[in-house]
């Protein structure tokens, strides 16, 4: 039965096996001597579509229904989760928050805020297009692929969407819903030219139905960036070592500042005093002109939500203004125990994970300069385009990240694109070292997933084009 339309509690009490007046009475007794917590429900569903090579390769599809049962005491959390949606299950569960307890006599923590505001459409986008319809785009994107360039020898490409439902009840009876449709396109590229083969690939999606992504503007733009990355990476020079300023573009390659700096003004890291930027409010932790918003509550975008996963209408929140540390990114705990307020970045991955701080959609703002100065202010370096995977040390702020797409800059001129190169730096060293920052502010395509205490989430980044100075380069020529 679909009721995507209706009331999204049927999805929890429409069986008979939960009540919601009962659900409430067992949540405040399960609750009772705890300084906060919730009882998180979730109905989710997702596909997704795998097509190679010409034929349609994989095909899912997956539902999951369940619930979270959060206790906290002082600094201590007792979590249990279940897929079992019924009285005997919650009971169950508040054995186990009750452990946390200890016969104390706590007074609960204030509810979230209300919100009107809603960043997305309810509607599931998994049933705005038939089966046929999505193999038959994937169909028309390998054919047009392949009719782009000779050199094309392979096609990529996947199509993925889900639909959730929460419900957060709380003690005191308060409840907050939220509906959170997201989907994706990936289409990959592989070329080959005089024995050499190279790959290239483009992502797009965002929190509303498939029909944005069904557009043919949408997908043949994916075939466009993806075999342009290809066939430039065919003639790819080895990338050079060493110190020197980098350009990093704009847009996807703010996930690096996700990275290096992003997780490091996560609140439970700096209450545990583990970042680097641990007890630094107030101080200058990046170059003057620098300015980092974690922002959730920009519409349809793949890291925003109407609420967290704690029920806090997402917000934006400065973290660095004009190079000064602002604040940090909270959930409800951390921002008690730091005597904050929680800014609406409680998440967790689904009903079996307890909520922590993480962000959202992460980017730095604009800045004034136009972006051909600033390449043009380079005599060598690298201009770095688009990244692959990266690690960071949040403790120590160092990085390594490799680029997907990247150029040599020669006397102020994008030159060569350069195969294998990786930048090897620290976030605050690097946050210090930006020497110019664009007037073109881009947020990326909408693929980000970010991973964090073996939890993965959607996320955003963003930044305008910026010249960093004194990056490592990790290259195979001398």
């Amino acid at each position: 039965m679909d009721i995507s339309r209706t009331d999204p509690s049927q999805y929890f009490y429409g069986d008979g096996a939960l009540d919601p007046a009962r659900t409430e009475r067992l949540v405040a007794d399960a609750l009772n001597g705890c300084d906060d917590g919730e009882l998180y429900l979730q109905y989710a569903v997702s596909e997704s579509f795998g097509f190679d090579d010409g034929r349609l390769k994989s095909a899912t599809y997956d539902s999951q229904k369940g619930f979270g049962l959060r206790g906290v005491a002082g600094e201590m959390t007792a979590f249990a989760h279940a897929n079992e949606l019924s009285d005997a299950a919650i009971r169950r569960a508040a054995e186990t928050v009750g452990l946390v307890k200890g016969g104390r006599d706590a007074i609960m923590a204030p509810p979230p805020v209300g919100t009107n505001a809603k960043r997305y459409i309810d509607t599931n986008p998994l049933l705005g297009k038939d089966f046929a319809s999505k193999v038959a785009l994937m169909q028309q994107i390998d054919v047009a692929a392949r009719a782009r360039d000779p050199r094309v020898v392979q096609v990529s490409a996947s199509l993925i969407g889900s639909w959730s439902v929460i419900e957060i009840v709380r003690a005191d009876g308060q409840r907050l819903r939220d509906i959170r449709p997201l989907v994706r396109l990936n289409v990959q590229i592989v070329t080959e030219a005089n024995g050499r083969r190279e790959t290239g690939f483009h992502g797009c999606g965002g929190r509303y139905l498939y029909d944005g992504l069904f557009t043919p503007e949408t997908w043949n733009e994916a075939i466009d960036i993806a075999l342009a990355n290809a066939l430039t990476n065919l003639e790819s020079v080895a990338a050079p070592a060493g110190e020197m300023p980098v350009v990093l573009g704009p847009g996807w390659p703010g996930i690096l500042l996700h990275e290096a700096v992003g997780h490091g003004l996560e609140g439970d890291f700096n209450r545990k005093g583990t970042s680097a930027f641990s007890g630094r409010i107030g101080e200058q932790v990046a170059a003057k002109g620098v300015t980092v918003v974690d922002d959730g509550s920009i519409d349809h975008r793949r890291g925003s939500l109407t609420i967290d996963d704690e029920g806090t209408p997402t917000s934006r929140t400065v973290l660095i203004e004009d190079g000064i540390l602002k604040g940090y990114m909270q959930d409800r705990l951390n921002a008690r125990l730091m005597g904050m307020a929680p800014t609406g970045n409680g998440r967790r991955e689904s009903f079996a994970h307890a909520p922590m701080p993480r962000m959202t959609n992460t980017f730095m703002t604009a800045g004034t300069e136009d972006p051909g100065e600033i390449l043009r202010s380079v005599k060598k370096g690298i201009y770095a385009k688009s990244f692959g995977g990266g690690q960071v040390d949040i403790t120590s702020g160092k990085f390594v990240f490799t680029c997907t797409e990247a150029y040599k800059i020669e006397d102020g001129k994008i030159g060569a694109p350069v195969k294998g190169a990786t930048l090897i730096g620290n976030g605050p060293e690097a946050m210090r070292g930006i020497t110019a920052i664009g007037n073109d502010l881009k947020l990326d395509e909408g693929v980000g997933v970010c991973g964090k205490g073996g939890q993965s989430v959607p996320a955003g980044v963003g930044q305008p084009t910026l010249r960093i100075e004194g990056l490592t380069v990790g290259g195979t020529a001398s």
